[in-house]
């Protein structure tokens, strides 16, 4: 469930990139949480993907 979230944030985040400046602060946060839900499940053990 967790890296269903942090992949689809991530996805949203690359097409941030290319989409909008508006929303770019907005999407960073995003990508933020991703990665520290993927650091969070590493460190615990369990598989990402």
């Amino acid at each position: 469930m967790l890296t269903t979230i942090a992949v689809v944030l991530i996805v949203l985040w690359l097409l941030g990139m290319v989409g909008s400046v508006a929303l770019g602060g907005f999407i960073h946060v995003l990508l933020v949480v991703a990665v520290i839900m993927i650091l969070v499940r590493i460190i615990k053990g369990q598989k990402v993907l």
